[in-house]
């Protein structure tokens, strides 16, 4: 799935009516564009997507599970729990209006591609933020790394899910690693468009 282009109104076979709240196991689906698709335009989205622990029969080696929300007005909210780092996937969120809220578990690495301006959680500057490309344009697609897409209006805020604990972060214990330990500063983030005009 490549990152450079939205895929919003592309789906229309293979969608799966999937409640928008609650935790939901990804699968690999090899019939599908998309191993995990929820489009729910005006409600509340907040779920936790769970990565497999094992590659799928059938899977291809390079294979990254595929996810995909939708909403347009309602808040969106998304954990990646993920327990076997070899799991890597690629995730894009069309918000339309939308506040949207990603975590990211712990051990992301790769490329993270946002419209407007994000906030940036202690937690994600503590752990992930060293081993990530925001915002940069791809040369090409690395099935070796995780990949994300959030594209919306509203506010956009990335968070850390800890894969050592299976929970999303303690906000308080971040934030004091980042006032007695870590250095590295939040980034100031603005557009660059450019990865969307790259074939």
């Amino acid at each position: 799935m490549s990152s450079d282009h939205s895929t919003y109104s592309s789906f229309e076979k293979g969608t799966h009516l999937i409640h928008p709240c609650g935790t939901h196991r990804v699968k690999y689906q090899p019939d599908d564009d998309w191993d995990f698709h929820l489009d729910a335009p005006h409600k509340l989205i907040d779920v936790s997507l769970a990565l497999p622990h094992y590659r799928a029969r059938n899977q291809p080696l390079d294979h990254r599970m595929n996810m995909f929300v939708g909403g347009e007005t309602a808040p969106i909210r998304a954990r990646i729990c993920r327990y076997n780092p070899r799991s890597k996937f690629y995730l894009e969120i069309q918000g339309g209006a939308s506040d949207v809220t990603v975590w990211l578990p712990s051990d992301f690495k790769g490329h993270i591609h946002h419209s407007g301006k994000a906030t940036f959680s202690a937690g994600f500057v503590n752990r992930i933020l060293r081993q990530v490309r925001l915002n940069e344009s791809d040369s090409g697609e690395d099935f070796s790394e995780d990949d994300v897409v959030v594209c919306t209006r509203g506010r956009i805020t990335f968070r850390m899910w800890d894969i050592q604990t299976g929970s999303p972060e303690n906000g308080q214990m971040e934030a004091l690693k980042r006032m007695f330990g870590c250095t590295k500063k939040a980034p100031e983030t603005s557009i660059n468009w450019d990865f969307l005009l790259e074939d």
